[in-house]
């Protein structure tokens, strides 16, 4: 039993053996089917390629270096920005690197159809790479010669990088012999399976478009949708994110901004807001108007003009309501709460100081003195002391 064990393990290693045998003859473009295998010849092939290779690399290499050199050394004389030079030495970097492939294809056996279509492949690849990397710098003076905001600006570049990618990959595909309209339509079916089963991410994404295409508002504008207030800091294809006073970070689907009322509050360059103030029936309106328009004027961010407004707004029954209007920058809607605070604490303390009597609601009980009341009032007088409980004194 131990016998056979070992002989199975040992022809299980000389399998392994043979195995790297023949791979390694077919490394070094070896015959499986010749009926002895001449090492020798096939090392001697080996080295001679490998000499091959390194010599077309090195020759390879020399021009990059030698073109690089170049651009570096006249930068000034051919009037090249640092960025172009970036370019340029990015474009001769890949221009290097394919050739080195294709060198190394045609030294190994590679069919020259094969390498063919990878030149082919290359050229397109490196053109697309361009016109991606380029495409910032034409979206950005469209949007200059335009004045589109930034959020277009991302929308364009998205759109633009995904056409560019898939066309770049549809023209490298196609040097190899793909179908590419075949892709296009297995890629347009799968589309609409996917289209149905995600309904909900697509309609954000339509209405992330229509959101930037619209411009009803913009990053960095305060805006109000629902119960959610704050500076609008992202608009993505998908989400809406909005900043609040409180810090957080509110993130809303673009379907539901679109089908939402949304109030912009910092479209226009200037705002205006209200607060109201009472004052006592028998005080003065004009003394209070001044104490009112004083605290106006001496508050920051209330502009001047337009002028604000104090003006009676109704006459209740516990005193004169005055309706305030101020005027204040979009940059101060922000802190809009603080500043209503600061207001009303200031009118308080103004009204305080010109002696006007601010109302609040108090209810003062009067009851008539009558027979009735008076008669009701003597018997809760207390009694004068009994004789019972206080006897006669005596005679002794």
């Amino acid at each position: 039993m131990a016998r056979e064990t070992g002989s199975k393990i040992s022809a299980f290693f000389q399998d392994i053996l043979h195995d790297l045998y023949s791979s390694l003859y077919l490394a070094i473009g070896g015959d499986l089917e010749e009926e002895s295998r001449d090492w020798a010849s096939r090392g001697v092939e080996l080295a001679s390629t490998t000499i091959k290779i390194i010599i077309l690399l090195m020759i390879v290499g020399f021009f990059y270096w030698l073109l690089t050199y170049v651009t570096k050394r006249y930068q000034e004389q051919l009037k090249l920005s640092d960025r172009r030079l970036g370019i340029i030495r990015s474009v001769l970097r890949y221009i290097w690197v394919v050739s080195c492939v294709l060198a190394i294809m045609s030294q190994i056996n590679v069919e020259p159809s094969t390498v063919s279509a990878t030149a082919k492949a290359s050229i397109w690849a490196g053109i697309y790479y361009v016109l991606w990397t380029s495409s910032e710098q034409v979206i950005n003076r469209v949007l200059k010669h335009y004045g589109l905001n930034a959020s277009i600006e991302q929308l364009l570049k998205n759109v633009f990088s995904v056409l560019i990618i898939v066309l770049g990959l549809a023209s490298v595909m196609a040097q190899f012999g793909f179908d590419i309209v075949s892709l296009v339509a297995g890629l347009g079916i799968l589309g609409l399976a996917v289209g149905f089963a995600a309904q909900s991410t697509i309609a954000n994404f339509i209405s992330g478009i229509t959101i930037l295409l619209e411009q009803s508002f913009k990053v960095g504008d305060w805006i109000s949708i629902g119960e959610n207030e704050g500076r609008v800091i992202l608009i993505s294809l998908r989400t809406t994110r909005i900043l609040t006073r409180d810090n957080i970070t509110v993130i809303i689907p673009n379907a539901t901004v679109a089908s939402s009322e949304v109030i912009n509050l910092t479209s226009k360059n200037f705002i205006r807001f209200d607060i109201k103030a009472r004052i006592a029936l028998e005080a003065d309106i004009e003394q209070a108007r001044k104490v009112i328009m004083q605290v106006l004027d001496d508050t920051e961010n209330i502009l001047k003009r337009p002028e604000p407004l104090a003006t009676v707004d109704h006459i209740s029954d516990f005193g004169t309501v005055f309706i305030i209007r101020y005027w204040v920058r979009p940059a101060a809607v922000a802190r809009m709460p603080i500043l209503k605070e600061t207001l009303q604490e200031k009118i308080k303390a103004g009204f305080e100081k010109e002696g006007i009597n601010i109302p609040y609601p108090h209810m003062k009980l009067v009851m008539p003195v009558d027979t009735k009341a008076a008669d009701i009032e003597a018997q809760l007088q207390p009694l004068p002391p009994s004789s019972e409980n206080n006897p006669p004194e005596t005679n002794k």
